[in-house]
């Protein structure tokens, strides 16, 4: 098995893919609007993936955050709300918003499950600041380090309940960057002691299954390389200052915040300590060029995969229910 999660072209494998994918046995698969037509078609591809690998565990991912980041949405799924809006129920009545949050992410997991997902990329941990960059800023749960952790807490939870895997993100804070990875690399120049704020929420869950890196230079910690790609900052702040030991996969190294090839910045990444890399966009070339560059897994790495996929059990609970219930909790916050 290759430390990788690939992206998939389209709503079904192609025969090209699935000769490679057979081949390199990639530790799992990330699916985008791309990939998504409607229930029947999104349950035959996911069944179609873990006959491929051969592994009824198998991760395959989405970020189905609500709000701005919603993969599967109207008018076959309904629209979730995003971060910000518990983080304003939890100003008017904080065990409101966080049973509202658990309720919420139930019913995103009861809905991932029915067609095959096991894991989304949720909850966001980062701890917003005055100039967060609006793409983070408008998916997190706000400010104030203890409602966030208590939020992403509850979300956690009700994933697990809903049957699939939670991924607790951006390690080790997202918060301070003043602009979108997805085209920039960020670098925060604040002191070590203000970055305990932004550690809070991740130490607190630091027993989540799953995380994933930010592509963001921390001068504080090492000025010359972003958190995926510093050994310093995985190993001495994410595992042992937070106490992470789940698996720690990277955000997508597509990211302009990163430079290098496609198999450079894989390579980078797992030398530095992140147990999984995660390619999203199917490039037929760059994937052969990744899984050329990488080895087997580690065992380390693969246990805590292991590991991680066998923390929830089958989906509990009414998707109906779960979301009337989150709509009452909310307009009564």
């Amino acid at each position: 098995m290759k430390p990788v999660i690939f992206g998939l072209s389209g709503p079904v494998i192609t025969p090209a893919e699935r000769a490679f994918f057979a081949e390199c046995e990639p530790a799992g698969y990330i699916l985008f609007k791309r990939n998504i037509v409607d229930r029947a078609q999104v349950r035959a591809l996911t069944d179609s993936l873990r006959a491929l690998a051969g592994r009824q565990d198998l991760a395959i991912l989405i970020d189905q955050e609500g709000g701005r980041v919603a993969r599967m949405g109207p008018p076959e799924w309904p629209e979730f709300p995003a971060g910000p809006v518990f983080d304003a129920a939890y100003e008017r009545a904080p065990m409101t918003a966080i049973h509202a949050a658990r309720a919420n992410a139930q019913a995103l997991g009861v809905m991932l499950s029915e067609v095959g997902i096991t894991v989304d990329c949720l909850p966001l941990l980062d701890v917003s600041q005055s100039d967060t960059t609006e793409a983070v800023a408008s998916r997190t749960f706000g400010s104030d380090p203890m409602r966030v952790a208590a939020l992403g807490r509850a979300t956690l939870e009700g994933l697990a309940e809903g049957g699939v895997v939670g991924v607790v993100k951006h390690m080790p804070g997202h918060g301070r960057a003043k602009v979108d990875t997805h085209h920039h690399l960020p670098t925060v120049t604040a002191t070590d002691a203000d970055l305990e704020i932004d550690l809070e929420p991740f130490r607190t869950l630091n027993q989540a299954p799953m995380g994933m890196t930010s592509h963001i230079v921390f001068d504080a910690w090492d000025a010359d390389r972003p958190a995926t790609l510093s050994p310093i900052v995985i190993d001495e702040i994410i595992r042992r200052r937070i106490g992470f030991d789940g698996l720690l996969m990277t955000d997508d190294i597509d990211m302009k915040a990163l430079s290098g090839t496609a198999g450079d910045k894989a390579a980078g990444a797992i030398a530095a300590g992140c147990d999984l890399v995660l390619d999203c966009w199917a490039r037929m070339d760059e994937m052969v060029e990744i899984a050329g560059r990488l080895g087997e897994i580690s065992e380390a790495s693969r246990a805590r995969l292991d590991r991680a996929m066998k923390s929830v059990g089958a989906a509990k609970g009414d998707f109906a229910e779960l979301t009337a219930t989150r709509d009452a909790l909310l307009a009564r916050a």
